[in-house]
């Protein structure tokens, strides 16, 4: 019997980056959702209850999975009451607000005996997977600089929650999250983390500028991101003792996901030939430069993995404990801006 998932919130989130997947999972069914919005929900699957608050949903003995995909704000408080309803549950990125609220629902889903996972899907953007090939391939040698960028021009302030001064807002915990997480993925966890935080456009009441470095032993990692970016520089740059490795352009599956396409549409994931990176590197000691063919996105390989995780017991796809490193990272950031100072990982303020 497919999985019954419970969606809790229909907006940008829980509308474009959720329910398309879950609908094309083999082995889930999009069984209910909480929104405002029971007209749209229906317009799109009609099979879906829906209910007008969470604690409606949680009751309903079908649902085994709960995804939160509602405000940052509410991310803690609605895993902890489906993971004590006896709910598997994703939550959406930023995992909590604080990596001690990741502490304490990790803690209650190993006491529940449930999976908690959250939703790092650009794990499997397009140009992420080649990084990682790449990088697993040996052809960059011993890498000594990762830069990566998630920049955007948007000059003018909305009065969206994210846009906001709340706790979990601002770019450091929306993209900066992203970028984070690949960081990690590819490296580990830092020694050090140094960071310059800012508002930078008028009228700012979140930040909506970060520019990170992660100290290793022989490894810098930048990660940047800015709201008033016009014209945009590479998306990726690598360094290493054998070669280098710059990528422009984004993965296009946000983009198809809001035109209503999904996986296995025609072009799914797949990335446009001008953006091809361009590696630099050496083979039997003669000098190769060349473009990369960008492997092909998979958003959809989240639900995949997280199907056979609750049904058959494979490893989750995101690792609740990976997610919390994230959150502490941010927090660390959010110190050495306001300390003016480069921390250690394990610093405690």
């Amino acid at each position: 019997m497919a999985i019954q998932v419970g969606l809790i919130g229909f907006g940008l989130s829980g509308s474009v980056f959720h329910a398309p997947l879950i609908d094309r999972t083999e082995g889930m069914t999009l069984a209910a959702v909480v929104s405002s919005q029971p007209a749209k929900v229906k317009g799109n699957y009609p099979q879906a209850k829906v209910y007008e608050d969470v604690e409606k949903l949680l009751s309903d003995p079908d649902i085994q999975l709960v995804v939160v995909s509602s405000p940052n704000l509410t991310h803690y408080e609605y895993a902890a009451q489906a993971l004590e309803a006896g709910k598997h549950v994703v939550v959406e990125k930023p995992f909590t607000n604080s990596s001690a609220e990741a502490d304490r629902l990790i803690a209650l889903a190993k006491d529940k005996k449930l999976l908690l996972t959250v939703y790092h899907n650009r794990r499997w953007d397009n140009d992420f997977l080649t990084i990682s090939r790449l990088l697993d391939s040996g052809v960059l040698g011993s890498v000594s600089y990762y830069e990566a960028h998630f920049d955007r021009f948007r000059p003018e302030v909305t009065g969206r929650w994210r846009e906001q001064d709340l706790p979990g807002s601002g770019i450091l915990y929306d993209l900066g999250s992203h970028l984070i997480d690949q960081a990690l993925t590819l490296f580990g966890k830092p020694n050090t983390v140094w960071a310059d935080l800012r508002k930078e456009r008028k009228g700012s009441k979140a930040n909506d500028y970060f520019h990170l470095v992660l100290g290793y032993s022989n490894l810098r990692v930048v990660l940047h991101s800015g709201s008033l970016v016009r014209e945009q520089g590479p998306r990726f740059i690598l360094h290493g003792d054998r070669g280098s490795f710059i990528k422009h352009g984004f993965d296009p599956q946000e983009a198809q996901l809001r035109k209503g396409s999904g996986p296995g549409d025609e072009n799914w994931g797949r990335d446009n030939e001008a953006n091809y990176g361009k590696l630099t590197t050496d083979i039997g000691g003669l000098a190769v430069s060349g473009t990369v063919e960008t492997l092909t996105g998979g958003y959809e390989t989240f639900y995949r993995k997280l199907a056979d995780a609750i049904s058959a017991g494979q490893p989750s796809p995101v690792a609740a404990e990976d997610a919390r490193d994230v959150i502490r990272i941010i927090e660390l950031a959010m110190e050495s801006h306001s300390q003016g100072r480069v921390l250690p990982l394990d610093h405690r303020g």
